[in-house]
């Protein structure tokens, strides 16, 4: 199937952001996690796009949007995020992990939309998710040891199986040489500096609470699999569900963090469409 055009904005400091669009209706903007680029959510916004106008994101520093720059932050996130509703007119937005936390920073800071529906964001509270793993992870990296630095992320995070996390970073290094390899490789590489960043700044937004997104007026989905890891999918929703005024929170069953953009992206869509519709 032939991918949309990408038009793209200019954000606050002057960086294109570039954004597909596809379909009529209502406006929905879709941003993407760490790792990922806006062509791995086209199979989530086609869902989508059945119902709204789906405008998928190409965060800075990946796909046609701009480098994310010697001065990135959420804020920079932030403002691309708001460039691109200005110049769509969306009123919701979707965001996954990392985009996730965007989409609720954003909407702690406007009220522009009015409704939004986030998958496992990227919301660190008292040191959970772990992030340990960063000190080492950026030593990897600046040496130019891509594979071990991924590894480290992958053994550390608490996102992998429990077998995995105990075994010797050279075997986990081993085991995804074979797993992602090729262009999948190819692709996720060149963002393992960007994703070095992102997580910094969710390091940085850590809080023993998240009392900052008590000022979000949009209504909130929340939204996580059966299969992550508690630390998302319980206590970081409880943390979420008493601290925004308007929120519901939904685990799917058999689903996992992968869910919107590789395992099962029209299952994801369809609860969102459901969530936007019930209006």
């Amino acid at each position: 199937m032939t991918a949309p055009a990408q038009p793209s904005v200019r954000s606050s400091d002057g960086t294109p952001i570039a954004y597909a669009s596809l379909g009529a209706g209502r406006g929905v903007i879709v941003v993407g996690g760490v790792l990922r680029a806006g062509r791995d959510y086209l199979p989530l916004a086609r869902e989508l796009a059945q119902s709204f106008a789906v405008h998928v994101m190409d965060r800075r520093g990946r796909g046609a949007s701009g480098p994310q720059g010697a001065a990135y932050s959420i804020d920079k996130e932030v403002e691309d995020l708001l460039a691109v509703q200005a110049a769509t007119g969306a009123t919701a937005a979707f965001g996954h992990s990392y985009g996730g936390l965007v989409v609720m920073e954003a909407a702690r800071r406007t009220a522009v939309f009015s409704r939004i529906a986030v998958y496992e964001p990227g919301v660190s509270a008292g040191g959970s998710p772990a992030l340990g793993w960063l000190p080492r992870y950026r030593e990897l990296l600046a040496a130019g040891d891509t594979r071990g630095a991924f590894a480290t992320m992958v053994r550390q995070s608490g996102f992998a199986p429990g077998p995995l996390a105990k075994m010797p970073l050279w075997y986990v290094r081993a085991i995804l040489r074979l797993a992602i390899r090729g262009r999948r490789w190819q692709e996720m590489e060149p963002l393992l500096q960007a994703n070095l960043a992102e997580h910094e700044q969710v390091a940085r937004l850590d809080e023993p609470t998240v009392e900052r997104y008590s000022s979000i007026t949009a209504r909130v989905l929340l939204l996580g699999g059966r299969k992550s890891p508690p630390f998302i999918t319980t206590e970081s929703f409880d943390r979420l569900q008493r601290t925004i005024p308007d929120s519901v929170s939904e685990i799917l069953d058999g689903l996992d963090h992968v869910a919107p953009d590789e395992k099962a992206p029209e299952i994801v869509a369809e609860r969102v469409r459901a969530y936007l519709c019930d209006a």
